[in-house]
Formats: C-alpha cells, structure tokens, sequence
C-alpha cells in the first residue's frame, strides 16, 4: 500500500459518522489513531477477527472512531474485559487501546496481572501525564513538580515507569514512541500485533488544553515539536532508566522483545499433564 491508497483504507477502519472527534487542536491522539490504523493494515491481521477494547477518558473514544468490533468498557477495566474476550475466543487479536490514567491508576493492578500472565493481548497506552477528559487532574505518571488541577503547587508523587512496571510484571515486548514518531510507532505497532504474549506499547503524546497549558509548554505543533527534540533512541534500554522529567529527556525505543509462552500456551500444557487421555484438540477446546 502506497499513496492516496493508504489514506483509502485507513478511511475505511473509521466511522466517519462519529466525526468530527472530541479531541482538541494539538493533541496526539489523531496521530496516534492515524498510525494504528496504519500498522493494522501493515500487520495484515484480518479485521473480522481484531476487537478493540478501550476505558474512559480522551484516549478511550478510540473504540468507538473505529469501523470494527470495538467496547467502551467501565473506567480501568479495559484490560479485564480484553481477557475475557480472549479466553472467550483465543482465534481473536484483541487489542487495549486507551490511556496512561485509565490503564496506570485505576486499572493498574489489572495491567501488572494481565503482563504477569503473559495474556495474548496487545496493549497501546498513550500517556499525556495528566487525566485530560476529566479536568486536568494529577495522574499516575505526571512528573515530579509538574502542576496539574489537583496538585497547583507541583506534583509530589513519584511517578510511574509504564515500560519498567509491564517489564518487570512479565511482558514480553514493550516499546515507547512518541506521537511525532509516527513511522516508527507504526513499525512497533505491528511488531506488538505480531508478537504473542502480553505486549506493550506507551505512546507519548501532548495534552494542551490540560498539561501544556498548566506547565507553562508551547501550543500547537511547537509542543509537539518538543516531545519530538527532546526525545532520545536507546533501543534495548533497561526499562528501569526510562523515567520522565518535567521538561526533560523522553528516553524511546524498543526495549523488550523476548519469548515466553502465553496463559494459553501453559493452560493447554498443563490441562495435557493432567488429563492425558485428552487429545491436544481436546485441551484446547477446554482451555476455551
């Protein structure tokens, strides 16, 4: 696919009805979907087998801009009823596309369970430091010192490392790029579609109305322009010196891609052990 045909079939993964979207001039996300729907036709996954499965809140209007079984589940529990959904039907690419408050904060212990079990499911967080739809709020991964509605004097949490706790839980591929990266991002994308297990990719991407504005950052494309001249590529970084600074350097890359057998795979391996008399296709179907 080249040229004008590209944008032909990214068209035809949007429900063009649902336009014009919510999101503000300036914010990543359209980046961020434009190369999704990019890296899905690439990956070459057929569409009636992907579901896209999203929480609350900016990045989670995603689910419901795309032409394919898509759910707009509960505040955190994307990834739950991503599980659900592959276990349901392991023939099913099951995709988490939603942001760094909903995935991070209040769905959190659901991430470091689904990456501990090596769930089949590719996880896309785009992290904009803040809780965008709901005031501009202190999130789970704002920066030190960093203003937001709830913390007017600076941020006193320390934050968290996305790609260091997913690393650290069990995943098997974990990526960060930012939303100005857009062919590499399509490039890890399709790498995170591809690759079985729990795999995660964090997209960095501005928030104007909310972080930029509270933290003193340019508008409009300078900010994004930021994010794109203060990055740095370290592939195969230790995902443990990846933390972000206010204003400071993003470290970006691929920084894990490893085998490791799924829940599946153990689940069908273990049933065989204990019930030997069943046939391969016979654990497998009581896996499902």
């Amino acid at each position: 696919m080249s040229g004008n045909n590209d944008y032909t079939q990214i068209d035809n993964l949007l429900r063009e009805d649902r336009m014009p979207h919510i999101w503000c001039p300036g914010c990543g996300l359209g980046s961020v979907l434009h190369s999704f729907l990019t890296a899905l036709n690439k990956s070459e996954v057929p569409l009636d087998k992907v579901s896209v499965v999203s929480g609350i809140g900016c990045t989670g209007r995603t689910a419901g801009y795309v032409k394919l079984d898509s759910f707009h589940t509960t505040h955190g529990r994307a990834i739950p009823f991503a599980t659900g959904l592959k276990l349901a039907n392991p023939e099913l690419k099951v995709i988490v596309f939603s942001g760094d408050g909903d995935i991070g904060s209040i769905g959190g212990n659901h991430l470091i369970h689904a990456a501990r079990r090596n769930m089949d499911l590719t996880v896309i967080c785009v992290n904009n430091f803040i809780y965008g739809m709901t005031g501009g709020q202190v999130a789970p991964t704002t920066p030190l010192n960093a203003r937001t509605s709830t913390s007017p004097y600076g941020c006193f949490d320390r934050p968290f490392n996305l790609p260091k706790l997913v690393t650290a839980a069990g995943a098997t591929y974990v990526a960060r790029w930012t939303a100005m990266h857009v062919r590499r991002l399509e490039k890890a994308i399709v790498e995170a579609l591809l690759k079985p297990g729990f795999s995660f990719v964090e997209v960095i991407a501005p928030c104007p109305t909310q972080y930029g504005r509270k933290n003193r950052q340019s508008t409009g494309l300078a900010q994004m322009d930021y994010y794109k001249e203060n990055s740095i590529i370290k592939h195969g970084a230790d995902t443990k010196d990846v933390d972000i600074d206010l204003n400071g350097q993003i470290v970006i890359g691929k920084f894990v891609d490893i085998e490791c057998p799924t829940f599946y795979d153990l689940q069908t391996e273990i049933l065989g052990k204990t019930f030997p008399h069943m046939s391969k296709t016979q654990a497998e179907e009581a896996s499902a």
